[in-house]
């Protein structure tokens, strides 16, 4: 059974959340403000947290930040706010998806099921994959570079398992968005360009001229075999 914690201080929103997602045979734990949240993922490795951007004591970007020095457990971060910085600056703390509120709750269920079976896809698949100094692990979903582990979170390593696996091939944003968020993302490019510059961050030498992933200008993204 999946399990999945539900962060926001409106109570009779997590009440509608917990209900749905128990329908669909989700574990489901809920918590009221910044604090809680982040001593409950401390304390359990959930499969994926939907977490309010306003929250009491720690607002969400502090909660995803915190939980990003210890976890890379799927973030997905709910908004009241109709805007892109907002969007990005969650993406840039480390969230791997953002939904705006009204949403919903079928769309939420999906966002969260996607999730689900890429991890799963991945946990299946046994291949360890070295390339130039990258070392890439589906099964374990572990990356190293020249033996030291890098930490990823969640659609960081979607991303590069993605294209590490076809290597030279060249993805559009538009069908990195469609591939590795699972569905039909209503977000912009720049949530893959976000992921794509933290991703360099970590696995670079220079992000500035990157050794694996590269840019095809014009074009989209790939892995330079």
């Amino acid at each position: 059974m999946n399990k999945v914690l539900v962060v926001d201080d409106e109570k009779l929103i997590v009440k509608g959340i917990k209900f749905s997602l128990e329908q669909d045979d989700m574990e489901v734990e809920c918590a009221y403000d910044g604090e809680e949240a982040l001593e409950m993922a401390r304390q359990t490795e959930y499969d994926v947290v939907l977490l309010d951007v306003m929250l009491p004591k720690l607002d969400g970007f502090e909660v995803c930040r915190s939980i990003r020095e210890f976890s890379n457990m799927p973030i997905i971060m709910l908004t009241a706010k109709d805007s892109d910085m907002d969007k990005i600056l969650g993406l840039e703390y480390g969230a791997d998806d953002y939904i705006t509120k009204p949403f919903n709750i079928l769309e939420v269920k999906a966002r969260i099921k996607a999730l689900f079976r890429r991890s799963k896809r991945s946990s299946e698949n046994t291949s360890v994959i070295e390339r130039g100094g990258l070392k890439l692990d589906s099964d374990a979903r572990r990356v190293f570079i020249n033996s030291k582990e890098i930490d990823l979170t969640a659609k960081e390593f979607d991303l590069l398992e993605l294209l590490v696996n076809n290597p030279n091939k060249v993805y559009s944003r538009d069908q990195l968005l469609s591939i590795v968020w699972g569905y039909d993302y209503p977000g912009d490019a720049r949530t893959v360009d976000v992921h794509v510059r933290r991703l360099r961050e970590k696995i670079e030498d220079n992000p500035k001229e990157p050794k694996y992933v590269n840019t095809k200008w014009g074009v989209g993204y790939y892995f330079k075999a």
